[in-house]
């Protein structure tokens, strides 16, 4: 069996929800309440984005990184 590694987003919405996404397979996401369900559930996601695109698999190469900007008020 084949591994590949994903980068993923996870934040918190207004509800409290984890939210975690792919970006190299749009519209791969998922939420839940805690971390370790999310992490199950983004899996989850991932492999059957993967077997709807017929496992087509662009890598990584839309995620550039985080960066913090510091706004003045």
């Amino acid at each position: 069996m084949e591994k590949r590694r994903f980068i993923v987003i996870i934040e918190k919405d207004e509800d409290g929800k984890y939210v975690a996404s792919v970006s190299a397979l749009p519209g791969c996401h998922t939420q839940a309440d805690n971390l370790n369900d999310l992490e199950t559930r983004i899996s989850e996601a991932i492999r059957l984005c993967l077997e709807a695109s017929g496992m087509k698999y662009r890598g990584s190469e839309k995620f550039i990184g985080i960066h913090e900007v510091e706004v003045a008020l």
